[in-house]
């Protein structure tokens, strides 16, 4: 079997959120378009890899015009080959960004098109360690006042989820309001409901200290990529100096900047996410090492369709990010996506991916 093609494409899409209605883009401001891959192969097996909003332009760019012909008439199953090949033609010192992003499209088609080929999910070629993994619900979006934020989180609870997290750092009235609307959420969930908070690496070391002392008794799960540009360095200290714990590493490009978080003890839960790291071929081996370390993993970053199956496949696996805005793009342009019943999402049975494209979501969707 020998990889023949690689397409790639820019495509948007608007969602609509719960008591807020349509909202341009699938999340933040910024996340307005994504990057969709198809690898094609000799033998009639095509895989679908997707990454995020970030430099969309030079990702497909980059697929089309550089990964393609360099990976062309390789075996997509000879995945540490491909991923040498491509380091030592296109990535020889290791840079993240656009390289990172368009191999983690290359490797999660490669193993859509394995799983395939032999008839088995990719949580089951991964290791196969579960069926079903707990979700939590991405629904705090700044779009909401701090009323609707709380009726937003009973929504989900009396939606079956048991674990919610909401957006921080954004609102104009900075960690002082975002400690109300913290306070106004558990007040309105409970002390039963697993919360956690995503500050998106925007606060200094100093607003994410005054924040988190101020909901010491708020009892959060997780805080997330509290630090400005990831600062492994800055993020053990903060871990040192808080009782909330730490999980960062979602759009970490490759495996050395994984591992200084692990080594550094920054993190009290790494997130490794399929779309940015490099594919699962990558995220295996930063869930390796997190093991190593006696370190869980989670989905941190969205895009659960493809998550699930590193949770489900890895033993250390946690949580998937059920991320309302991304969860609306996948169930809009993929078919025979499952659902989370009661808090869980089970794996589907069908080999890869377990999905398929819907062409004419497809066709609707992309950006010329």
């Amino acid at each position: 079997m020998k990889i023949k093609d690689v397409k790639a494409s820019i495509h948007t899409m608007d969602v609509e959120i719960p008591l807020a209605g349509k909202i341009e883009g699938y999340g933040r401001a910024e996340q307005r378009h994504f990057v969709l891959a198809q690898v094609e192969t000799d033998q009639g097996l095509t895989g679908i890899g997707l990454t995020g909003h970030f430099l969309a332009p030079a990702v497909v760019a980059a697929l089309e015009g550089q990964v393609a012909e360099v990976v062309r008439d390789m075996d997509p199953r000879d995945l540490e080959a491909v991923h040498a090949r491509v380091h030592d033609k296109l990535n020889p010192r290791a840079m993240t960004g656009a390289v990172s992003m368009a191999l983690s499209c290359l490797d999660m088609a490669l193993w859509d098109i394995i799983g395939k080929h032999q008839g088995r999910t990719i949580a089951g070629l991964l290791g196969g360690a579960r069926a079903e993994v707990p979700v939590y619900c991405t629904f705090g979006f700044p779009h909401y006042d701090r009323d609707l934020l709380a009726e937003a989180a009973k929504l989900q609870v009396a939606n079956g989820f048991t674990a919610l997290k909401m957006v921080v750092a954004v609102d104009s009235g900075g960690w002082r309001e975002d400690v109300r609307r913290i306070r106004a959420v558990r007040e309105a969930v409970g002390p039963d409901i697993d919360l956690m908070i995503d500050a998106n690496y925007l606060f200094t070391p100093v607003e994410a200290k005054l924040l988190a002392r101020a909901v010491k008794d708020v009892e959060l799960t997780w805080f997330e990529e509290p630090l400005s540009r990831n600062d492994a360095r800055a993020l053990a200290q903060l871990r040192q100096e808080i009782d909330i714990p730490l999980a960062a590493g979602q759009m970490e490009g490759h495996i050395w900047r994984l591992r200084e978080h692990v080594e550094r003890q920054a993190v009290d839960i790494l997130q490794p996410n399929v779309c940015y790291c490099g594919g699962y071929t990558v995220a295996r081996k930063a869930a390796h090492l997190a093991e190593a370390y006696n370190l869980p993993i989670a989905n941190g970053g969205g895009w659960p369709h493809f998550n699930m199956h590193l949770m489900a496949g890895m033993e250390n696996g946690w949580m998937v990010e059920w991320h309302l805005g991304m969860v609306s793009v996948a169930e809009t342009l993929f078919k025979e996506t499952p659902r989370p019943a009661g808090g869980v999402l089970t794996i589907p049975d069908a080999p890869g991916l377990g999905f398929t494209l819907d062409a004419d979501a497809v066709k609707d969707s992309k950006v010329d």
